[in-house]
């Protein structure tokens, strides 16, 4: 079987969360397809992607923001692929000769329209009338020959929208092994901070984490990534007496550190596909208090603390318990555990039967 890996979303300077699941796949993916006599070539659009990826055999074809992506089906049939994985669903099919398998990583979207600040007005504009209907959606997975999800929550709503009639198959996303190995039960002290790791988008609802950090006085909440004047100033006026550090986006060094020394990570999200920071802690011993929704469920099992998203006092509670030292050494042991469920091999190793199965149907 010759497996064509569509790297062509691996960013050439930093990864990002699409970036960074090709690049992690496509790099446990080749030696168990080669154990079994199998072939992987990574398609790319640009040589300054190969920096971020392994040392596998690779192809250049059209960028996937090319006017040609309609028709880039007939520069990936010239490689003879038998079937080709892409880490999204927009790639072109028109007029292909192997079995192909998309990727849906959340429905996010749908019930939260609002577009990332980043994009330009055409863009931001174009990305809320694509999430106004499923048709779309739709369309583009009825080209392939079957879908991965990145979660089982996912896959729910895939089905339960009556995305695609092609079958569904999940494979987990996954964390980078930590720099730094923290033992749960190790003598790095904890110090009396919460951590959150991710964007200010509304759906986030970070104003609940920073209500919660007003209740609790002797807590420092670290908000890691990078905020507009703007929403520092809103988040600010919310709990003006709270103990909240702005840090406008950090290292990974930094985020290591701050994450094996602090007493949690918190998210309270109304929605998700993922979840990767819940994974970063757990496996770093670390307990996460999160909002009580799938997601998190699958993501956190036993080991998370839950708390409704707009309940403030609930996660001030959940952070409170913590401070008992045999509750945070039982709640960090389970972490770890559960953080041991994730991992890039298993998930490559769940994409290799998904895509044997496809290509033998």
């Amino acid at each position: 079987m010759k497996i064509a890996f569509d790297c062509r979303y691996v960013r050439t300077d930093h990864h990002d969360g699409i970036s960074r699941f090709s690049a992690r796949l496509v790099e446990q993916l080749a030696p168990i397809a080669h154990a079994k006599g199998d072939e992987v070539v990574m398609l790319i659009s640009d040589t300054g992607q190969l920096n971020m990826l392994p040392d596998l055999p690779f192809s250049k074809i059209s960028a996937p923001t090319s006017p040609r992506e309609p028709f880039v089906a007939s520069q990936i049939n010239a490689l003879h692929p038998d079937i080709v994985f892409s880490p999204m669903q927009t790639i072109g099919a028109r007029g292909r000769k192997y079995k192909l398998v998309l990727t849906v990583h959340d429905l996010i979207y749908y019930s939260h329209p609002t577009p990332p600040r980043q994009f330009t007005w055409p863009i931001r504009l174009l990305w809320r009338l694509y999430h106004t209907a499923w048709w779309p959606q739709k369309m583009l997975l009825a080209h392939s020959d079957a879908v991965v999800a990145v979660s089982e929550t996912t896959k729910k709503l895939i089905t339960s929208n009556k995305l695609t009639t092609k079958p569904v198959y999940v494979v987990h996303n996954a964390a980078d092994e930590s720099a730094v190995n923290v033992s749960a039960d190790s003598s790095v002290e904890r110090s009396k901070s919460i951590v959150y790791m991710g964007s200010f988008m509304p759906y986030k609802n970070v104003e609940t984490l920073v209500k919660a950090s007003s209740l609790l006085p002797d807590f420092t909440l670290h908000l890691l990534s990078r905020i507009s004047d703007s929403d520092r100033a809103r988040l600010s006026s919310l709990a003006p007496g709270a103990r909240i550090e702005f840090h406008n986006g950090t290292s990974d060094e930094e985020y290591v550190r701050l994450l094996s020394t602090a007493t949690a990570l918190v998210s309270a999200s109304r929605d998700e596909g993922f979840g990767i920071p819940l994974v970063e802690a757990m496996s770093l011993g670390t307990p996460i208090v999160v909002s009580d929704i799938d997601i998190f469920h699958e993501i956190g099992g036993e080991a998370a603390l839950f708390a409704p998203a707009d309940d403030a006092q609930a996660f001030a509670d959940a952070i409170l318990s913590l401070s008992d030292q045999d509750t945070w050494h039982r709640v960090a042991r389970k972490s770890r555990e559960q953080a041991a469920l994730f991992s890039w091999k298993k998930s490559a190793t769940e994409l290799f039967d998904v895509l044997v199965k496809v290509s033998r149907s």
